[in-house]
């Protein structure tokens, strides 16, 4: 599969997942039939090699395929953008930099077998990074781990883990407990010593069935992400796409569902003869048409120039634009449509909820406005301030 028709497979699926959004919703229910869907389309494969089987994506390709699948579930496409995230770290990250940073044979033996299992048996992959009290910020991490034999002894309490029922591993990220300083990253398997706790009931996003995961469980050496302790902290501040940047073409996905679903309503009830109702659908589809943009440029930058500061620019920019552009359109479109549209069942007051929700994933709107205010102010946005910003 090339990535073109990757993307091609990606909006064929729209309309099912689309009919069975509503559902997934209600019941707060993990969207199987989708994950099957995307299984069976190859796009599970996405961002795997060629040499392994894969499409070989880009980060821009992700970028496509995933606003695509938000347009039929943002629940769905959120799950996706897990997967994507951990196969697409992987298989990005070049050779001679893993080798440089002291990767060893065993970790690059171990990534192409990740990879080559979400191919050869779509295995789908999570992560689970946030804790309850700590959020996403990787330096407040309280799970841990330490040496132990040829392997590590992983402990933890792992919170927002989309997807996490039916996955077959987890990026994990904890805290050395011989050397606090050192945050690392782990690929989990799905097992003994991993339990997952199924308490996710929330505003928005309820189909994502992100429930918490806890963790006493030993994983060989070759778990560790790049085969170095210590890049967690290093790889999130000079290399952000996919832990800032991933989320932004979901939402796009989502916005654009909002207003589709916004002008098929207001025709239905013959409310688009008032302009008022047109000019809000108006506004929206041209901040749903400039964010896209915005989040194809980030894309772009990314696989063109990974890690320079302009491109780090942009990929903070577009999580700024596509959460607060999500929850922005899909209010002035409820608004548009009238208290009807806010009816449980009604695709808009679904998609009211899910945008809802761009603007608090991490990094929320707030910490990118405050990293984009920095470096306008030309300060090192990494670095400024009372705490570390992951």
């Amino acid at each position: 599969m090339t990535p073109d028709r990757a993307v091609a497979a990606a909006a064929a699926l729209v309309p099912d997942f689309a009919a069975r959004a509503a559902g997934y919703d209600v019941d707060g229910a993990l969207p199987a039939a989708d994950l099957a869907a995307l299984r069976d389309a190859g796009l599970l494969g996405l961002m795997v090699p060629p040499r392994l089987g894969g499409a070989g994506a880009g980060f821009a390709d992700y970028a496509r395929v995933a606003m695509e699948l938000g347009r039929g579930n943002g629940a769905t496409a959120l799950i996706y953008n897990m997967h994507a995230s951990v196969t697409g770290a992987l298989a990005q990250t070049p050779d001679e930099l893993a080798r440089a940073l002291g990767a060893t044979d065993a970790y690059f033996a171990a990534r192409d077998a990740i990879l080559t299992a979400a191919v050869r048996d779509g295995a789908r992959y999570a992560v689970a990074m946030s804790e309850p009290r700590a959020g996403s910020r990787l330096s407040e991490l309280t799970s841990t781990y330490r040496a132990d034999g040829n392997g590590f002894v992983i402990d933890g309490h792992k919170c927002f883990v989309s997807g996490a029922e039916g996955a077959a591993g987890y990026l994990v990220a904890a805290r050395s407990s011989a050397e606090p300083d050192k945050i690392s990253q782990f690929l989990v398997p799905a097992g003994d010593g991993v339990r997952i706790a199924p308490n996710w009931d929330v505003l928005g996003m309820r189909a994502t069935a992100s429930h918490d995961l806890h963790l006493s469980v030993r994983v060989p050496a070759d778990a560790l992400l790049g085969g170095v302790e210590g890049l967690a902290l290093l790889v999130a501040q000079v290399m952000p796409q996919w832990l800032v940047a991933s989320y932004a073409a979901v939402y796009v996905g989502v916005a654009q569902a909002a207003v589709d679903a916004a002008v098929s309503y207001v025709e239905g009830r013959n409310l688009a003869t008032l302009p008022a109702v047109r000019a809000r659908i108006g506004r929206a589809e041209a901040s749903v048409a400039a964010t896209r943009l915005a989040v194809l440029e980030a894309a772009r930058r990314v696989d063109d120039d990974p890690g320079a500061p302009e491109t780090n620019r942009w990929v903070w920019r577009a999580k700024l634009l596509a959460g607060d552009t999500a929850a922005r359109v899909a209010s002035d479109l409820l608004e548009a449509a009238g208290a009807g549209a806010s009816r449980r069942g009604q695709p808009l007051e679904r998609l009211y909820r899910d945008a809802r929700c761009g603007a608090l994933q991490p990094a929320t709107s707030d910490v990118c406005a405050d990293w984009l205010g920095v470096a306008a102010l030309g300060g090192d946005p990494n670095a400024a301030g009372t705490a570390p910003r992951w």
